[in-house]
């Protein structure tokens, strides 16, 4: 069973989504969450994560046994999502050797070039569907 990380902050929605979605469409795979704050963890947990922390040494940890990390964009920027991604955490998602599924978003305090506004669940339905057509599901 690969390992899928999910990761986000500030009030948890898009892992909230990402969750739901695999969950959804697989309804075996294990997922950890990790939350930049309780509030993210606990609405990553309700969606259906198989397990959840909370905080920078979590999610350091976290990434070290990923196969998959998905969440915002954010995740790999350090100072990110109103400050929430410590220099420390943007590095281990970053340098983690895990595949990396990222939503866009110029919610992150970076503006992407290219990138057209979508609607957030068009966004992890595609996200979902990398994943998927990435593993053995």
């Amino acid at each position: 069973m690969s390992k899928i990380l999910v990761v986000d902050g500030q009030g948890g929605g898009v892992g909230r989504q990402l969750i739901s979605a695999i969950k959804a469409t697989m309804p075996n795979a294990q997922i950890t969450a990790v939350g930049t704050n309780s509030i993210a963890t606990q609405a990553m947990l309700k969606a259906g994560a198989d397990e959840a922390a909370t905080g920078e040494n979590a999610l350091i940890v976290a990434c070290r046994r990923a196969k998959y990390i998905l969440g915002p964009i954010g995740i790999v920027i350090a100072d990110s999502l109103m400050g929430e991604i410590s220099p420390k955490m943007a590095a281990a998602v970053g340098q983690s050797e895990a595949m990396r599924i990222l939503v866009p978003s110029n919610r992150c305090g970076s503006y992407i070039v290219g990138l057209q506004e979508q609607n957030i669940a068009l966004l992890v339905e595609k996200a979902v569907q990398a994943l998927k057509e990435s593993t053995a599901y």
